[in-house]
């Protein structure tokens, strides 16, 4: 399965985060605030170049079950996981 995130077609309640946009000292920050504006049953779909597993156990200690990930896509040079906040 391939996802382009260049391309910010937007499902119902699916909005598209490309981190590799966003200069790497900023990059945290933006992408817990981005996940702070969710509402339950919406979803980000993150992009980035490399696999990050600190940040998700960031993530995963921050938002304990508020959060679900789930990868879309694992390939070397292009990561997409998608973060689905519930109640």
């Amino acid at each position: 399965m391939s996802h382009d995130c260049s391309h910010a077609a937007v499902e119902a309640g699916i909005y598209p985060f490309d981190a590799r946009g966003i200069a790497k000292r900023f990059r945290h920050a933006a992408i817990f605030g981005a996940l702070e504006a969710l509402e339950p049953g919406e979803t980000m779909r993150f992009c980035n170049d490399h696999d990050p597993l600190p940040l998700l156990s960031q993530l995963g200690n921050y938002f304990g079950s508020r959060l679900q990930m789930g990868y879309v896509m694992r390939e070397p040079g292009n990561i997409v996981i998608d973060f689905l906040v519930v109640e």
